[in-house]
C-alpha cells in the first residue's frame, strides 16, 4: 500500500505541480533563502531604509552620497528575500467522514494539503500541519524537506475522522501558538458556529497571518440531491431527522447557500482568500487553477 506523498498524488500529478509557485501576498519571516519579501533586514537588492552606521558594520553598504549631504555616514538596509512558511490546518472531525460520491471530504482534503506541500517544498519553502478535531491532535513545525512532507502525510493518511468539532477554539489556539508571520491555509467543512470561526480566521489576521481558507464540501451537501424519504444523522452528535427531501429542498438549498456566501464575505472583509473545494473536482486543475489566479493577484 502506496504512503505518504505517493498515496494521495501521482507521478503525473507530481510533474505537473512540481512546476507551480505559491506566493504569499503579504510581508513574511522565515528562515531560508527563497522568493517572498521578509520582515527581516538583509542583503537582497530591493532597499528598504537607511541606519546610522555603527562600528563592525561593512563599510561597502555605507551609502557615500548621504554622507555627502549630511557628512554622517549612514548605511543602507535592504529586504530579505526568505522561503515562506506554510501551516496546513485540517479538521478531522466527525463531519469530515462524509461522501457521497466514494471521496469523503478528509480524503479530499488530505490530497488537497498533499497537493499544495508539494507545491510549497519544491519551491525551498516550509510545510507544518495542525490537525485537529475538538482538540489540536497532531503538531508538526514546518521544515523544508521532502522526508519532512512525506511523514506529514504519513499523519493525515493514518488519521481517520471520528470525533466532535470545535473549530473556532483550536483556531484560536493555533493563532496564538505560531509565534512568527507564516501563510495559513485551513481546510475544513466550516461546521461550527459561522460567527465564532469568523472571529478564530480574525485571530489569524490580527497577527499579521496571511490565510487561505479551503471550504471542503461534498456535492450532494451543496445541491440536496436526495429524492426519497429518509433519516439524516448527524455523525458529531448524533441526532436524527426523518424528512421528505423533495419537500425540504427548496428552502435547504437557499439556507445552504446563505451559509457559504456568509463565509465568503466574511472572508473577503479580511483579505482572506477562500475557495470552496467541491470533492468531484480533479485535484490538479483545482489547485492549478487557484494558484495561477493568486499570482495574478
Amino acid at each position: 500500500m502506496a504512503e505518504g506523498i505517493t498515496h494521495y498524488l501521482t507521478p503525473e500529478q507530481l510533474h505537473s505541480l512540481g512546476r507551480l509557485t505559491l506566493l504569499s501576498r503579504y510581508v513574511i519571516e522565515g528562515t531560508l533563502a527563497g522568493a517572498h519579501r521578509s520582515a527581516q533586514r538583509g542583503s537582497s537588492t530591493e532597499f528598504a531604509d537607511h541606519r546610522q552606521y555603527i562600528q563592525g558594520d561593512d563599510p561597502k553598504f555605507i551609502d557615500w552620497k548621504v554622507f555627502g549631504r549630511t557628512d554622517r555616514h549612514y548605511v543602507r538596509r535592504y529586504e530579505d528575500e526568505t522561503n515562506l512558511r506554510v501551516y496546513l490546518v485540517v479538521d478531522n472531525s466527525a463531519s469530515m467522514a462524509y461522501g457521497d460520491g466514494g471521496v469523503s471530504k478528509y480524503d479530499f482534503a488530505c490530497r488537497l494539503a498533499a497537493g499544495i506541500g508539494y507545491v510549497v517544498v519544491k519551491a525551498r519553502d516550509s510545510v507544518g500541519l495542525y490537525l485537529h478535531t475538538e482538540n489540536i491532535d497532531v503538531t508538526m513545525e514546518s521544515r523544508n524537506s521532502f522526508a519532512h512532507l512525506n511523514n506529514l502525510l504519513k499523519r493525515l493518511q493514518s488519521a481517520t475522522p471520528g470525533k466532535k468539532t470545535n473549530i473556532a477554539g483550536t483556531l484560536h489556539r493555533i493563532a496564538e501558538s505560531i509565534r512568527r508571520r507564516a501563510l495559513i491555509i485551513v481546510l475544513s467543512d466550516l461546521y461550527d458556529d459561522t460567527h465564532a470561526v469568523v472571529q478564530a480566521l480574525a485571530h489569524f489576521r490580527k497577527h499579521h497571518h496571511d490565510v487561505i481558507l479551503f471550504h471542503v464540501l461534498d456535492p450532494s451537501e451543496i445541491d440536496f440531491p436526495f429524492r426519497k424519504g429518509a433519516r439524516f444523522e448527524d455523525p458529531e452528535t448524533g441526532e436524527t431527522l426523518d424528512c421528505d427531501p423533495l419537500a425540504l429542498r427548496s428552502t435547504y438549498q437557499k439556507i445552504f447557500a446563505e451559509f457559504i456566501d456568509e463565509y465568503r464575505q466574511a472572508a473577503a472583509s479580511m483579505q482572506i482568500d477562500y475557495r470552496l473545494a467541491r470533492t468531484d473536482q480533479e485535484l490538479e486543475p483545482f489547485v492549478r487553477a487557484y494558484l495561477d489566479e493568486r499570482a495574478k493577484r
